[in-house]
């Protein structure tokens, strides 16, 4: 994979040999998940029964580990769209079958600096610029090299280097969702601990090479500031808060000349379980045009803005969302542990022209028995001005070593 990871590879055979041992840890999980959509606009619903099974091991010896991991995702039940065979009668779920290597890396780590070469799951602060996008069964990986580096307490800076992101599409993605999309990516965040939380200052490059995915109008340069902190107000009392900021313009060979803005503004208080909090994201507008708004192609997207996927893209005229969530977290119930309840509420508006594109209400109830970790998951998408009506429901089943 490159030159980068051939000279990590050389290294490694001229480490002296010693006297710690050889260490082997299996790498395997499952999913089973049954997904069904409803959209209006489209004469029949989704119905998806999905299996996913990942399977590796790791070795370490000293400061040295290597990783390899497969997965294969497999249809049970096929009565959808996976995005890949054409037009459909039949709402989009995202997870073709698939068969393929996930990852295979090396990595080198100390106290201070760890360096991990080849394909690999990359994972940024919350996930909402540079993601693992782990709820969809392929999820998303990086032919990468990355550096972290911590010289002192609460300082730390995690740089990347990536030629080719793997999709959610699997091997057979072609077109416009292809499996690959090659390029220039720099990945690059510097984070230091203050009496009020995290500060995190970020710069992602994101210069994609193939014509096929948007004329390359994903391409883009995004630099910003994330805050966040918590703090204890009672024994029994917590409040935690993220402020973010970052512009987004085009970069490498995106044809679009635009500048966009991001917003986000979050606070959560937790009582020991009950939870309630709420939050403000702003997605700006460019122009005005297609792929001229504030674009987070390498986020895990399916965290943010609802789960019924509405703005996986970006509208033209930008997106705000105002949200408000109340929950119940960390209950035990007889033999079931981390019983977990949310509800979330979202009122989506466009950020220029004015318009109510819609609400979403969200719920999802989890809880994990043994090493089996159970949900229920609901969303409707009420589409005002924007989309179509959407109804979502997940029963998920994982299982972990």
């Amino acid at each position: 994979m490159r030159a980068p990871l051939l000279l990590l590879l050389a290294g490694v055979t001229s480490v002296p040999a010693t006297a710690q041992p050889l260490t082997l840890t299996p790498l395997t999980e499952a999913r089973l998940r049954y997904e069904q959509v409803s959209q209006t606009g489209l004469p029949e619903d989704a119905d998806a029964v999905t299996i996913r099974l990942r399977v590796g091991v790791q070795a370490a010896l000293g400061n040295w580990s290597a990783l390899a991991q497969t997965q294969g995702n497999l249809a049970v039940v096929s009565d959808y769209d996976d995005g890949l065979h054409g037009a459909s009668r039949r709402p989009l779920v995202a997870d073709p079958q698939n068969i393929a290597l996930y990852r295979a890396q090396l990595r080198y780590k100390t106290d201070h600096l760890a360096i991990t070469a080849g394909r690999q799951a990359i994972v940024l602060d919350d996930e909402r610029f540079i993601g693992s996008v782990n709820f969809r069964l392929n999820g998303q990986t990086f032919d990468a090299v990355r550096a972290e580096i911590s010289p002192i307490r609460g300082i730390k800076a995690d740089v990347s280097y990536a030629w080719d992101v793997r999709t959610v599409w699997g091997v057979d993605g072609n077109g416009a969702r292809p499996a690959s999309i090659g390029g220039n990516y720099v990945l690059a965040n510097l984070s230091a601990a203050t009496p009020i939380g995290t500060l995190t200052g970020f710069g992602y490059l994101v210069g994609e090479d193939q014509a096929t995915v948007q004329g390359y109008r994903l391409s883009s340069q995004t630099y910003g500031a994330r805050l966040a902190g918590s703090l204890r107000l009672a024994k029994a009392a917590k409040l935690a808060w993220q402020l973010s900021y970052a512009r987004q313009s085009g970069y490498g060979r995106n044809p679009n000349h635009y500048a966009a803005d991001y917003w986000l503004a979050d606070l959560k208080l937790d009582l020991n379980g009950p939870q309630l909090g709420g939050g403000y994201e702003l997605l700006g507008a460019g122009n005005g045009a297609a792929l001229t708004s504030f674009q987070t192609p390498l986020a895990t997207t399916f965290k943010f803005q609802g789960w019924a996927g509405k703005f996986l893209t970006t509208s033209p005229d930008g997106v705000r969302d105002l949200y408000v969530d109340a929950g119940y977290g960390g209950a035990t119930i007889g033999p079931v542990k981390a019983v977990a309840l949310q509800a979330v509420w979202h009122r989506f508006d466009s950020d220029r022209l004015v318009r109510h594109y819609g609400d979403e209400i969200d719920l999802v109830a989890s809880g994990k028995l043994g090493k089996t970790t159970a949900s229920i998951r609901y969303a409707n998408y009420m589409a005002d001005r924007f989309a179509t009506d959407t109804h979502k429901f997940w029963l998920q089943l994982d299982w972990m070593i």
